[in-house]
């Protein structure tokens, strides 16, 4: 069972947290259908870090947007398609895929899929000083 320890807020106040990431797709899988495919959990949440997991039905989509962090994404289960700045990748189980704070991209599911996100928040000056600001703008 993981080691929630969440303010109301959904900020975590516990130095640590522990997951099943199996676990946790097949909760969500049991929550269909989703909307617009897509099934959106955030499992820790600092005001410098986020972890995500997202489940996508095949052929969801994410349109363009971008995070005001650096982020990655790992592949748990099925494929993606990635694209940003020009390039589409074919993600599969087991990549992880990295990218820049504020570079947009978009998320295709080719099957049904899981992936796990992060995201390092900038500090507030930092996100202030941004020239694009906001999660998806």
């Amino acid at each position: 069972m993981p080691i929630r320890g969440s303010n109301d807020a959904g900020t975590m106040t516990a130095d640590l947290a522990q997951f099943d990431l199996l676990i946790e797709l097949a909760e969500a899988e049991q929550h269909k259908p989703w909307a617009s495919g897509i099934c959106s959990r955030t499992l820790f949440k600092r005001s410098d870090f986020r972890v995500v997991l997202i489940s996508m039905e095949a052929t969801a989509q994410m349109k363009e947007h971008h995070a005001d962090g650096t982020s990655s994404l790992y592949v748990l289960k099925g494929r993606i398609r990635y694209s940003t700045e020009g390039q589409v990748y074919d993600l599969r189980v087991g990549s992880l895929f990295t990218l820049g704070a504020s570079i947009k991209h978009s998320v295709e599911a080719l099957e049904e899929s899981g992936f796990l996100l992060t995201i390092s928040w900038p500090g507030d000056r930092q996100l202030h000083d941004m020239p694009h600001r906001g999660y998806g703008t």
